[in-house]
């Protein structure tokens, strides 16, 4: 069934509800644009609910929307490099085709990033995290690696962050933060399930939240206070990809430094206690 997931479709056709054939329909029409996209967006396409497109992986023996776009992307990729890359890296590329192919999907994720920023939003998040009480970053997967050097970057400059990696325990702290407290959540996809649950437990703990994600519509930025926006396109296959990590880093580096600069005197001070800190322990 994977590997004919198309025909599948077709197949399953008249077992559809009304709304599910809008979704399949857009899927037969569009299925590498469909990779790319959101729950959300594709059910904004089709011009149905979330709850549609849901049903529709159910009909089709799925457990949810990320594992139709596995099996879709398996269905369409016609070579074995485009299941891992999507970055039209071909097996015959010489080592300097393949380093500069790299080098312009990560360049590109950074453009795109840098087109995606609204002033706004920044001084909003700034102004959030400044007056917090408390900052959690929190995170699942390759997502957590971000969430974690968010918080190594900050602690240098702020003594009120936070990052716990275990995904119970993450819960447990979020269902205990208050109004005065700022959760930051990373989630290239939006559709993490522990994320999603953390970000309704601090909503509802009545924290404010930041958002850093790729989709601007998503499960997980409904509960968002503050939206950013990273610009690299990830496929299903490619889990974890460095342009899409390296995208969510540039807008942490620039809410470091945005921070940094504004509140300079009480960054600064804790600047230089914190590197005085580990000073002996570096040769």
């Amino acid at each position: 069934m994977k590997r004919d997931f198309l025909t599948s479709i077709k197949s399953f056709y008249n077992q559809f509800t009304k709304a599910e054939k809008k979704v399949a329909d857009y899927i037969l029409a569009n299925p590498r644009k469909v990779l790319f996209m959101s729950i959300t967006d594709l059910a904004e396409a089709c011009e149905v609910g979330d709850t549609s497109v849901f049903r529709f992986c159910k009909t089709m023996d799925l457990k949810g929307y990320q594992e139709f776009k596995m099996v879709l992307s398996l269905s369409i990729s016609d070579e074995q490099e485009d299941q891992y890359t999507g970055n039209n890296i071909s097996m015959n590329d010489t080592f300097a085709e393949l380093s500069k192919k790299v080098l312009n999907t990560n360049i590109n994720a950074l453009t795109e990033t840098y087109s995606l920023i609204k002033e706004e939003d920044f001084d909003k998040a700034i102004n959030m995290l400044h007056e917090a009480r408390m900052i959690y970053f929190f995170g699942v997967g390759a997502s957590m690696l971000t969430a974690m050097k968010a918080m190594n970057k900050f602690l240098r400059i702020e003594n009120k962050v936070f990052c716990i990696q275990d995904s119970h325990m993450q819960a447990m702290m979020a269902s205990t933060m208050t109004s005065e407290d700022v959760a930051v959540l990373f989630s290239y996809s939006g559709a993490t399930k522990d994320t999603i649950h953390v970000a309704k437990l601090a909503k509802e703990a009545g924290a404010k939240i930041i958002c850093i994600t790729r989709f601007v519509k998503s499960p997980l930025s409904s509960y968002a206070d503050v939206t950013l926006l990273s610009g690299a396109n990830e496929g299903p296959l490619q889990g974890g990809s460095t342009s899409a990590e390296i995208s969510q880093l540039f807008l942490v580096d620039l809410l470091y430094t945005e921070y940094y600069r504004r509140y300079f005197e009480h960054c600064s001070a804790n600047n230089e206690k914190t590197s005085a800190s580990v000073l002996e322990k570096l040769c």
